[in-house]
């Protein structure tokens, strides 16, 4: 396996991976999404032996549930542009390295997971193909991405509540959109995923009820705090941010979350293989 470098890592991810929010963020991410992104990631049969890559690791919850998934003989590598909140294990290795820019090696993995990484990416298209290329042949992609179109308010105080919380996501999305992202690109997934070459496309929407003791709405809580310059930038006032959280702190409160995506497919086999 060739040396993988990251001279300078960066992307267009609004999220500081090492901001004092980053852990809470994690944590929120973690409860939310893991045991469906196992689940998911189970149904290709990964097993003892296999080869696997988690790209934009995070806090590496999901590479070592791999990691012991693949134990005797096989291996995960971890990477991340900042990859410290990766704790270390046997069979898993982590690596700073940034997508975009830094290569990979081709034909290596049996499987590929990346979950909330590339609708950040203005180089989506080319990233995705980058890990195509990566797979062995018969080998698994499961990438995970929001499509934020659908997210609306169901009950608030009032309607001047709603569309402050109404605010707040469109907020997000402007600031996504201004580093190159496209916080729609969930839904557009599986069809990139087979413009790539990927056959067995499997996509699976997921819509769930944001509420006060939800992981899903404390996420969008830590987002108040953890992009509040950008929402100020984005033109939210802070009085404005102090309302939004206020709100998503009322145990009446009642959302619907975004579409979440996630999405399988394989590179096809060559002849005489798997």
């Amino acid at each position: 396996m060739p040396p993988l470098l990251a001279e300078d890592p960066g992307s267009g991810c609004v999220f500081d991976n090492d901001s004092v929010h980053s852990r809470e963020q994690h944590r929120c991410l973690s409860a939310a999404y893991d045991a469906a992104t196992c689940a998911r990631l189970a149904e290709t049969g990964v097993t003892r032996g296999w080869r696997c890559l988690e790209v934009g690791a995070g806090s590496g919850s999901i590479a070592g549930w791999l990691a012991d998934r693949v134990a005797p003989g096989g291996s995960v590598l971890a990477t991340d542009v900042k990859p410290q909140h990766i704790p270390a294990r046997p069979g898993l290795t982590s690596l700073r390295h940034d997508i975009v820019q830094d290569p990979l090696p081709e034909g290596e993995f049996d499987l590929i997971s990346a979950r909330l990484v590339l609708q950040h990416l203005p180089q989506r298209a080319a990233v995705l193909d980058k890990l195509v290329r990566a797979l062995k042949p018969g080998g698994w992609l499961q990438i995970e991405e929001f499509d934020t179109s659908y997210e609306p308010p169901l009950l608030t105080p009032d309607d001047e509540s709603a569309r402050l919380y109404r605010a707040f996501l469109d907020a997000k999305c402007a600031m996504m959109r201004a580093r190159g992202g496209d916080p729609e690109w969930g839904r557009k997934a599986p069809a990139a995923m087979r413009a790539a070459g990927l056959v067995d496309i499997d996509p699976r929407p997921r819509i769930e009820l944001r509420t006060a003791e939800t992981p899903g709405l404390r996420l969008q809580l830590n987002h108040t705090h953890n992009l509040e310059d950008g929402l100020l930038r984005a033109g939210l006032t802070r009085a404005q941010l102090d309302r939004v959280r206020e709100l998503m702190r009322d145990p009446s409160f009642r959302a619907a979350s975004s579409v979440y995506y996630s999405v399988q497919g394989r590179r096809p086999a060559e002849a005489g293989t798997r």
